[in-house]
């Protein structure tokens, strides 16, 4: 093969593959940047809610559009809102985070014995129970207690250890302007607003709106069909 023939056949590799391939990389990296992503839970701190391998879908358009691959809004039209189950970034180390917003700008907020006051009105608890086979896929060990947090006309579980050490009260904050503080639903085990402090809005990457599939990581990541396209309380 001459060099003529080497020349034709590497333009034709460069556009019939190559040049393709990469449009393709670049606007689906785009999209999952700026429209929409899939990430992986890789900790107890969402459980009861969410389980490690759960892959939860983001919908990154929820409260504002930001330019691909950064943190700068180009536009804003919602706010998060206290219930709403958000991705981040951790404001010290900048790893991916998944929490619940329970304060938003200007809200009072306060945890006594893991009962949160928000702006002077205690959270109703109610009982609550996980079915065995639920209860099942934790891997946080036992014993757990169960309770259904209501807020807003909404309810979702969260999940208590009573046999681990963790910081259960905190006194009342008010929420600086700009800022969310986000907590786990695992609340005896999860590295929140206890540890990190308040999080910037625009570390805030979208809101989660559910469940694409769920894999068990104990068990050669078999598939959890029951976990497949389940919203998120």
């Amino acid at each position: 093969m001459n060099q003529v023939e080497q020349a034709v056949g590497w333009r034709r590799f460069w556009q019939g593959w190559v040049k393709p391939l990469i449009i393709v990389i670049a606007i689906v990296s785009t999209f999952r940047s700026a429209i929409a992503d899939w990430n992986d839970v890789p900790t107890q701190s969402m459980e009861p809610s969410i389980l490690v391998g759960d892959r939860i879908f983001v919908n990154k358009l929820a409260y504002d559009l930001k330019v691909p691959f950064t943190t700068w809004p180009v536009a804003r039209w919602s706010q998060p809102q206290v219930g709403d189950v958000v991705v981040f970034f951790h404001p010290q180390t900048g790893k991916r985070m998944v929490k619940r917003v329970l304060g938003t700008p200007g809200d009072r907020v306060q945890m006594l014995n893991n009962a949160l006051v928000i702006n002077g009105e205690r959270v109703t608890y109610l009982p609550a129970s996980l079915s065995v086979e639920d209860q099942a896929l934790l891997t946080d060990p036992g014993p757990y207690g169960f309770m259904s947090e209501q807020l807003g006309g909404e309810s979702h579980p969260v999940m208590t250890q009573p046999s681990r050490r963790s910081r259960r009260s905190f006194s009342q904050v008010t929420v600086p302007q700009g800022q969310y503080l986000m907590l786990g639903d695992n609340r005896d085990n999860s590295g929140d607003w206890r540890v990190f402090g308040f999080v910037d809005e625009n570390l805030i990457m979208g809101e989660v709106v559910g469940l694409a599939f769920s894999l068990d990581h104990d068990r050669y990541h078999m598939p959890r069909w029951q976990r497949f396209f389940r919203a998120v309380p």
